[in-house]
């Protein structure tokens, strides 16, 4: 798995050479996330075939989902390019207040999402399933941290 997801930021840099536009390269990092992180979840998770039809219909519904409420993240992260060098207070609470959106929105999904999962699986797979996509989460959110500045203060 760690050797799967360290592809992906490899693929990233890559594929930011070949992007036209930066909504281009958003929806290209996207698709090449969501290829290397079922590939992710497939290698992790070791569904019975009871379990894999059920499951799969399951993800692909949550992460349809996620995506939705992802476009919340991307758009505060464009809003806030487009304006760093001028960020007004009002324009920086704005932004704030749709990362807070994405997080709430997010949790709110994944605590939904749960409940279906224990429905279909194990509990403890189940769990699983959410441990990788928190670890997912958290190598996209650290990336972003090291490639998005601190706001400038006055």
């Amino acid at each position: 798995m760690k050797k799967t997801l360290s592809i992906l930021f490899l693929l990233a840099i890559s594929i930011a050479t070949y992007a036209q536009t930066t909504n281009d390269y958003v929806e290209m990092m996207r698709s090449v996330l969501k290829t290397e992180k079922k590939a992710a979840v497939v290698d992790a998770m070791q569904l019975t075939d009871a379990e894999s039809a059920p499951f799969w219909e399951l993800y692909k519904e949550y992460n349809d989902k996620m995506y939705t409420a992802q476009n919340k993240r991307i758009k505060a992260i464009k809003d806030y390019a487009d304006n760093y060098d001028k960020l007004s207070d009002e324009k920086a609470d704005e932004i704030w207040n749709l990362v807070l959106q994405f997080k709430q929105e997010s949790a709110k999904l994944q605590k939904s999402y749960y409940k279906k999962f224990k429905k279909i699986l194990p509990t403890v797979k189940a769990v699983r399933y959410f441990q990788l996509e928190g670890k997912i989460e958290a190598m996209v959110a650290a990336q972003l941290a090291l490639e998005i500045p601190l706001v400038e203060t006055k």
